[in-house]
């Protein structure tokens, strides 16, 4: 292993202790597990914080008080060196963590939520993000965020794994929401590039069939809740999207739904089916107050309907059809791509109906979509039937 050559210089208005060396995996992965090491681009070395402890590690004057900041520079040759930094024991992650995020940690959630907003990310994607990071902080205590390195971060999703029972797609919540931090916050350059994620399952999404559907909207009287579930199974929208829609995005003459700033911020057209067009015209003259803006409107008339009042309606129409399948109301999403898979509509133009950016996406339709399945023939009935 090469020697290290040691810096003290003054980098961003910081002293810190310069770490450089010749290339060498294992030196940048000793240099991974310093706290608060980062690499510069500017300096084109490893840098780690100006302290005592590091100044004595790396055989620097002034180990054994605090350093004093300047531009003096020293240099030093050592070989066994951050030996102490690096091997330091570090304490297991509480089994409980606490309600409350620590002062210490409270700048960095400001920090975190200030560049989630610069970013112009949507509110749920800001949300999703807050409570994971939120979580994380709490899980911290008193260990600064910042001084995390990539395999204390690797034992914290092991934590998640093996002590909280997190399921796969959560861990991939969380880890969008780490990866923001240290990489867009704290500006580390692929600082996940060495934390491999836990492969999520391949799930088919759950539909109800047209004649669980037709039970379903039968046995909702109140046209205000069948227009809403109308409007999402005939266009195929999401449940934010139903509630977030105006008066003004329903052209009866282009016979469309504008669909604006979806998913990912992405506009669509789809289609406006004439049972939905007769459905809305009736709950617009009936409902009072008339809405003024939004399509579906809270009590006042004025602000959208919540979402989940949306899926309180989904859930209590399908409990009086009698239909026991754990489904949600995003399955009248599913149920609408599948079913026009099944009467022969392309995949490319569903997947511009459901305003997909990846095909992949789509294609997970092909997985359920029954009308060629159901010809092929059991083998287990062709071992009898040839007889």
């Amino acid at each position: 292993m090469p020697k290290p050559v040691f810096e003290i210089v003054t980098h961003r208005g910081k002293s810190r202790i310069k770490v450089m060396f010749e290339p060498n995996a294992k030196w940048n992965a000793r240099m991974m597990h310093v706290p608060g090491a980062k690499w510069s681009k500017t300096l084109k070395c490893w840098h780690i914080p100006d302290t005592p402890e590091n100044r004595k590690s790396c055989g620097l004057p002034g180990g054994e008080e605090d350093p004093a900041v300047g531009t003096t520079n020293h240099r030093v040759d050592r070989r066994a060196v951050l030996t102490t930094v690096v091997s330091q024991p570090q304490p297991a992650f509480p089994a409980h963590r606490s309600k409350r995020i620590s002062p210490v940690n409270d700048e960095q959630r400001q920090r975190f939520l200030r560049q989630l907003q610069l970013k112009a990310y949507s509110d749920s994607t800001i949300r999703t993000y807050r409570n994971e990071f939120n979580i994380f902080l709490q899980t911290l205590g008193k260990v600064p965020a910042q001084d995390l390195t990539v395999e204390r971060i690797k034992d914290y999703l092991v934590y998640c794994q093996k002590t909280l029972k997190l399921s796969e797609n959560t861990i991939h919540s969380r880890m969008n929401a780490l990866k923001f931090y240290y990489e867009n916050v704290l500006g580390r350059e692929k600082f996940f590039f060495d934390i491999p994620r836990p492969k999520k399952p391949l799930l088919l999404p759950k539909i109800l069939n047209e004649s669980e559907l037709k039970r379903m909207f039968s046995a909702v009287k109140n046209i205000k809740h069948k227009a809403i579930l109308f409007t999402a199974y005939g266009a195929g929208l999401r449940v934010s999207e139903v509630v977030r829609l105006r008066i003004h995005d329903i052209d009866s003459k282009r016979m469309e739904i504008f669909v604006e700033r979806a998913k990912g911020k992405k506009d669509r057209v789809v289609n406006l089916s004439l049972l939905v067009l007769d459905i809305l015209r009736q709950y617009i003259q009936l409902e009072r107050p008339r809405p003024v803006h939004y399509l579906f409107t809270g009590p006042d008339g004025r602000e959208p309907y919540s979402e989940r009042s949306a899926q309180k309606i989904f859930q209590r129409a399908k409990d009086m059809a009698g239909i026991k399948k754990d489904v949600g109301f995003h399955s009248l999403r599913h149920s609408f791509a599948t079913h026009l898979l099944e009467k022969g509509i392309d995949v490319k133009y569903i997947k511009e109906l459901l305003g997909h950016f990846d095909i992949r996406t789509t294609e997970r339709y092909l997985h359920i979509s029954n009308d060629r399945l159901i010809n092929i023939v059991s083998p287990l009935d062709s071992l009898y039937l040839d007889e």
